[in-house]
């Protein structure tokens, strides 16, 4: 029994926090790189497979990649992606606070570094078991499922692998919240006319396919409310995480809006628009909007430059006066409450 004992001490936990990922640099070629294996994911662009190769290697990332390339120009920093910087510090922190009983990595779904360089990290420290962590909130198949999916990918080839254990949502944990709220509060809540709670957008046919009790048929306004029977409906969770940081922030519901941003192609995508919103707010006479993005939990593309940058030009060219983006959690000591708290209740 001693000796049992001691191997269980010795034996590590490991901890795999996975991102989306990021192009390696903005040069057009790597960029290109990164959408092609981003938009080729089949939970990504959901059609059949000669469609999606055709669209993606003959269309989208030829003609979409030198766009992209520039629009990663107004955020990189001389260490480089912003998201993978945050995702090295939120790493570190996180290895501070768990000690040495715990091995964490960081991996990205596309590019580098990736899920099987992070898994493998973990594997040569035989570790006991792995608790997989994909950092989005809300679960939706294109993110958090398929994440979960290059895991199995990756195990599925080694003649042994330890216990795994899987994260598939947090958006509705109170740390998460709070931490949320704590970055909320430095702002002057009551001064803004209008607060938007956006988050990335999906097909409509995703939020339909991931219907398995067919709420959406039989009740159009399903997404307003959560429950056991669409838990797994990504709109239907965004909204209420917008409820959860009202009530966090003790903001009037009668001034927040929830949104979807980053629609992609023509077909419809889960509404409101963010985009359509921040241009009617103008329009209509608001002046002072403050925007948060609580589907990411670190700074990147959608948030810094489309949100940050874009929407708030939009929205002044139609007569706002304050556009505010509120920061990401990025490597925010409440953040890594969240995150510790998470692994040490595995």
């Amino acid at each position: 029994m001693e000796e049992i004992n001691q191997v269980e001490k010795k034996a590590k936990t490991g901890v795999a926090l996975v991102n989306l990922g990021t192009p390696d640099s903005t040069r057009v070629s790597d960029v290109r790189k990164y959408l092609t294996q981003f938009l080729l994911d089949a939970r990504v662009i959901d059609i059949p497979e000669w469609n999606r190769q055709l669209l993606v290697r003959g269309s989208i990332a030829p003609f979409r990649a030198p766009k992209s390339a520039a629009e990663y120009k107004k955020l990189w920093t001389e260490e480089g992606s912003p998201i993978k910087i945050f995702g090295y510090g939120l790493r570190d922190k996180l290895q501070k606070r768990l000690g040495e009983e715990y091995v964490v990595s960081l991996g990205m779904r596309y590019q580098s570094p990736s899920v099987e360089e992070s898994l493998d990290m973990l594997f040569k420290e035989n570790v006991s078991r792995v608790i997989v962590i994909p950092l989005f909130p809300q679960y939706a198949s294109a993110t958090v499922g398929s994440v979960i999916e290059e895991v199995m990918k990756v195990v599925r080839s080694n003649l042994t692998f330890p216990q795994l254990n899987f994260v598939n949502k947090f958006y509705d944990r109170k740390d998460f919240i709070d931490a949320w709220t704590s970055i909320g509060n430095k702002y002057d809540l009551e001064k803004y006319d209008k607060i938007i709670f956006s988050y990335h957008g999906i097909p409509q046919r995703q939020l339909f396919k991931a219907d398995t009790n067919n709420i959406c048929k039989a009740n159009g306004h399903c997404c307003q409310e959560i429950s056991g029977k669409n838990q797994f409906c990504y709109s239907a969770q965004c909204f209420h995480n917008t409820r959860l940081l009202i009530n966090s922030m003790g903001l009037d519901s009668e001034k927040c809006i929830t949104t979807f941003q980053s629609r992609l192609g023509r077909s419809e995508w889960t509404q409101p628009y963010t985009e359509a919103t921040v241009e009617r707010l103008a329009v209509e006479g608001y002046k002072k909007v403050l925007i948060f993005s609580p589907a990411f939990v670190a700074d990147c593309l959608e948030t810094t430059v489309e949100l940050g940058m874009e929407y708030r030009d939009l929205f002044l060219e139609n007569g706002g006066e304050v556009f505010d983006m509120v920061e990401s959690l990025n490597v925010a000591e409440p953040w890594v409450d969240v995150l510790e708290n998470m692994v040490r209740e595995y």
